[in-house]
């Protein structure tokens, strides 16, 4: 099956027709979602969709929502990582990191810093893996993960929407984590992705929509715009496998099992049988 490390399924975009949107994954062999929180106001509607599709999700503050929170708002965000921890859906912390392409007025990078940090203190505290946003930060994120010996721990994670160097890129793969890769693969004008996405070590690759965002290019060139969704997946995986010289098929079991090992509580999820709840990782 398919799986899709990053999607924002409770984006007001999908409104009325999440419902279509959903059976339209299913139908396309898109088996999982992880579906990434942003801020504590919509850590509610990430779990309450997961749990009613048999999807995954992760909780945290994304770096350009910092501004609408206090520093003691972290409290809130440790206490539901505290109250779902036994939750086998919960796989990641995230979506976190650093956005340093925005402009410093509307995520003020001191505070983005601090709240980076802080949360990857909460992941190594409850053990779990990170969903990283990474926008012009690449190193400075590398090098926190590094001073925690991040892959030395084996706690893993994803590095999504990853557009930085091919040096920059090991750095996150020696630390134990892989890099998402969604619809840019689409362009051929996307030079740097597509090299890294042909040149990488095959265990190093997950498939990400970022649905509603990050559009491939038949959608963002099509003559009726939509939101990108993750039934849009398969295609993209296509995608990559004609860069890499690889089936659709050998794609979706290769990333598929990626994402499980970078997401460990993930991979025990989707082992259990039908009608079991998965033990926690």
């Amino acid at each position: 099956m398919w799986i899709d490390t990053h999607a924002h399924l409770d984006a007001p975009e999908f409104g009325a027709q999440r419902p279509a949107m959903l059976r339209r994954a299913h139908d396309a062999g898109v088996g999982c979602v992880v579906i990434p929180a942003v801020e504590p106001g919509n850590f509610d509607a990430v779990r309450e969709l997961a749990h009613a599709h048999g999807f995954a999700y992760a909780l945290g503050v994304h770096p350009l929502y910092v501004q609408r929170l206090r520093r003691d708002d972290l409290g809130r965000v440790r206490d539901a990582l505290a109250a779902c921890i036994d939750d086998p859906r919960l796989v990641a912390v995230g979506e976190i990191g650093l956005d340093h392409f925005v402009d410093e007025q509307a995520a003020p990078r001191a505070e983005q810093q601090w709240w980076w940090e802080a949360q990857l203190d909460l992941a190594a505290e409850f053990a779990l893996p990170v969903l990283l946003h990474v926008r012009r930060a690449q190193d400075l994120l590398a090098a926190a993960l590094r001073r925690r010996s991040w892959g030395e721990h084996g706690l893993g994670g994803i590095a999504h929407a990853f557009n930085g160097s091919e040096q920059q890129a090991r750095a996150f793969v020696e630390q134990g984590l892989c890099l998402g890769f969604g619809g840019t693969l689409s362009y051929e004008r996307s030079r740097n992705i597509r090299r890294l996405a042909q040149g990488l070590e095959a265990a190093a690759l997950v498939l990400e929509t970022d649905a509603p965002d990050m559009a491939p290019q038949w959608i963002a060139h099509g003559t009726q715009p939509r939101p990108n969704e993750p039934a849009e997946l398969p295609r993209i995986g296509a995608v990559l496998a004609g860069l890499r010289g690889w089936t659709p098929q050998q794609v979706a079991a290769l990333t598929a099992a990626n994402a499980k090992r970078a997401l460990p509580r993930l991979g025990a999820l989707l082992a259990a049988p039908p009608g079991v709840a998965a033990a926690p990782a």
